[in-house]
C-alpha cells in the first residue's frame, strides 16, 4: 500500500500530502514491527516526525489513519484500468494488485497477525465492486444487463478477486500475478 500520490489524484495542497504521507508511511512501518494494538498516536508520531497537534488536525485516532490510508489505496488500485482508459475486456486490475500485494507480503502478513484483514477485505470488496461496475457498464458484452444484474455482477465479481487473492497468498503466491490475471477474467468471461 504505497502512499505515494501519482497524477490523477485530486490536487492536495503538498504539505498535506506530504504529512499525510509520512504518517501513513510510519503507521505501514510500524505495523510491520509490531501488533496494531501496540502501536500508539505517540509511535507514529516519533517514526513521522510529526507533532500532535498537526496529526489531529488530520485524523481522529490510529484507526482513523489506517482506514483512511487503506481506502486511498483501495481508491487508486481499484479504479486503475479506468484512469488509463484500458482498452482490453478485464474488468479489474487483477496482475497490478497481486502483484503489488507480492510486494508487500511482509505487511499482508502484519495485517493479518493484527487483526485488520477484514477491513482490508471489506473495504476492498466495496471499492472494487464500484470498479468493476463501471468497467462492466463500458464493456459492449454486458451493457443489455439491467444496472442492478451489473451491480450484482460486480459484487461478486469483487468477492471472488478477493477470495483468490487469498488463496493466492496462502499457497505461496504462485502461480504469476499474470496468470492469475488471465484465471481471474476467465472466470469473469465464463460467468459474464
Amino acid at each position: 500500500m504505497s502512499r505515494k500520490a501519482d497524477s490523477t489524484t485530486p490536487k492536495i495542497d503538498r504539505r498535506v500530502r506530504r504529512t499525510r504521507d509520512a504518517l501513513g508511511d510510519a503507521l505501514l512501518a510500524l505495523i510491520q514491527e509490531k501488533p496494531f494494538d501496540a502501536i500508539t498516536v505517540p509511535d507514529v508520531l516519533d517514526r513521522a516526525d510529526i507533532g500532535r497537534s498537526t496529526f489531529y488536525a488530520h485524523y481522529r485516532d490510529k484507526d482513523d489513519l489506517f482506514l483512511s490510508d487503506l481506502e486511498e489505496f483501495f481508491e487508486k488500485m481499484s479504479t486503475l484500468l479506468l484512469r488509463y482508459k484500458d482498452a482490453s475486456n478485464r474488468v479489474a486490475p487483477v496482475r497490478e494488485l497481486f502483484a503489488h500485494v507480492a510486494e508487500m507480503r511482509q505487511l499482508h502478513s502484519a495485517l493479518i497477525a493484527s487483526g485488520k484483514m477484514r477491513d482490508f477485505q471489506e473495504m476492498g470488496q466495496e471499492y472494487f465492486a464500484r470498479a468493476i461496475e463501471q468497467r462492466l457498464a463500458d464493456l459492449p458484452a454486458s451493457r443489455p444487463m439491467s444496472p442492478a444484474q451489473r451491480a450484482a455482477m460486480a459484487h461478486a465479481f469483487a468477492g471472488a478477486l478477493l477470495s483468490l487473492l487469498s488463496w493466492w497468498i496462502h499457497h505461496g503466491a504462485t502461480p504469476s500475478p499474470d496468470e492469475m490475471d488471465k484465471l481471474f477474467h476467465q472466470m469473469v468471461g465464463s460467468g459474464g
